[in-house]
């Protein structure tokens, strides 16, 4: 009985000890805070930091599960945070965007997947969905990325831009000796097929 009385008293406190530590925020992953691309721009008249885009349509599949699995890895959403202003632009949007004294608008903004034309100078009418776009602090673009990545193929990509290895090494060379926080899943397991 009184074994029992212990374990309720351990179970009670680690079930308070959850809630005090959820209460301050500690223990949920840190998500990736998003602008639009005018925002970035302000905040980086403050602070400058290079810029990330994820670029994307609304009827993108994998741009649904890069957003589901890629950028809510804890990993992935830190590091963004600290290194990067990151941009969520709606390659086929409708609002206006002026920078660098340049008016980008979607030239047909009724047409279904009219493409804006900020999403394409960034790609270089180059239209991959997603695609993920590296400018460094004073917007010069870096780099595009076609194609879903996962958080494992994305930690050694953002951290090549992020921690300035670009300026000194080949991305083949920073690539083979890169070791991350994150490890890729193993392999699915193939269950023996019966005889």
């Amino acid at each position: 009985m009184k074994s029992v009385y212990i374990l309720l008293i351990v179970l009670f406190s680690g079930v308070l000890s959850f809630g005090f530590v959820r209460l301050n925020g500690e223990g949920e992953n840190e998500a990736v805070k998003w602008h639009t691309f005018q925002e970035a721009v302000e905040l980086n008249k403050q602070e400058k930091k290079k810029i990330f885009i994820d670029v994307y349509t609304q009827w993108c599949g994998w741009c649904k599960v890069m957003d589901k699995n890629t950028f809510t890895n804890p990993v992935i959403a830190k590091y963004m945070n600290e290194k990067f202003y990151c941009v969520k632009l709606d390659a086929e949007m409708k609002d206006t965007v002026v920078f660098n004294n340049h008016v980008f608008v979607n030239p047909n903004p009724a047409v279904l997947r009219s493409t804006h034309q900020l999403a394409s100078s960034l790609l270089n009418n180059q239209m991959s969905y997603p695609t993920t776009v590296y400018l460094d602090e004073d917007f010069n673009l870096l780099s595009q990325v076609p194609g879903y990545r996962q958080p494992a193929e994305l930690e050694p990509i953002l951290k090549f831009f992020g921690e300035n290895a670009y300026k000194t090494l080949k991305w083949d060379e920073y690539s083979k000796t890169f070791v991350g926080e994150i490890t890729a899943p193993p392999p699915p397991i193939t269950p023996p097929v019966p005889h």
